[in-house]
């Protein structure tokens, strides 16, 4: 992980490590501390595929995307964080054995500097964890709620019952939201903040990022281009769902450039802020 990044853009300067360059910059802006501030990030091949179906019929990270340095970041991400936001179908493909081990932070020596980040700023070990779903058919794996952290399901007025009660059972406060038939971003948000929240890190898929996007809640986007293209017909991006009118404006925070990723080709690291 000692190889390391240039930055291109706002201005070119020397070398730095990979390590704590998301750490170490500023997140959210500095009057910004009274008011939940919501981030995500992705990993993408340079046609934009985020993943891909495979023969199973699963949606999985491309293998010619993923890789270590960007997983490296993605836990500075999540150090920063005081709730995560994840999904039902993301617990479906944990239980399935077809996700990424339960959400960081990672326990590994590795990324002990991100834990230590954590206690020094007063947080809990894990980032607490909020689930957005409709249909509440998922498990919460027991690991989450034996490490301490406060488990929100939050979801629609009218979802099922029985489900709901199951995941109270296990553990979950289950939030119900007077947003129609899906669950709204800004309403979920709304339900964070109103808990004290300050720091929420998406850290699910492209029908989440479009919810917070719809009603304006995505302050920050992370997105790691590995210079790759991989093609195919059945993949996601970024953003999926309907069109949003108006398009959104979004404008380039900074840029650094890591010749040490996959491949020659390497990979680039980008963060876009919402334009106001």
């Amino acid at each position: 992980m000692e190889r390391e990044i240039h930055r291109i853009h706002p201005a070119p300067a020397d070398p730095r490590p990979l390590a704590g360059t998301y750490l170490d910059a500023p997140l959210a802006p500095e009057d910004g501390d009274d008011r939940l501030f919501v981030y995500a990030n992705f990993v993408r091949s340079l046609d934009g595929r985020i993943s891909v179906r495979g023969a199973d019929g699963r949606e999985r990270v491309p293998a010619d995307v993923a890789n270590p340095r960007d997983w490296r970041l993605f836990q500075e991400l999540a150090a920063r964080a005081d709730v995560l936001l994840s999904s039902g179908r993301y617990f479906r493909e944990l239980a399935a054995g077809h996700a990424q081990d339960v959400l960081p932070v990672d326990s590994g020596e590795a990324f002990a500097d991100c834990r230590a980040w954590r206690r020094e700023h007063g947080l809990a070990p894990q980032p607490d964890v909020a689930v957005l779903s409709t249909s509440l058919d998922f498990t919460l794996p027991e690991t989450l709620l034996e490490q301490g952290r406060r488990v929100m399901v939050l979801t629609t007025r009218d979802a099922d019952e029985m489900r709901a009660s199951r995941l109270a059972a296990a553990g979950a406060e289950v939030i119900r939201l007077d947003s129609g038939p899906r669950v709204s971003g800004g309403r979920a948000m709304d339900a964070l903040a109103g808990r004290g929240y300050r720091r929420a890190y998406s850290v699910t898929g492209p029908w989440v990022l479009h919810a917070l996007v719809a009603d304006d809640r995505l302050d920050a986007l992370f997105v790691t281009t590995v210079h790759r293209l991989i093609g195919g017909t059945d993949y996601a991006g970024i953003l999926e769902g309907g069109r949003l009118e108006p398009a959104r404006e979004w404008t380039l925070r900074w840029l650094y450039h890591d010749p040490h990723g996959p491949g020659p080709g390497g990979q680039q690291f980008a963060r876009y802020d919402r334009y106001d």
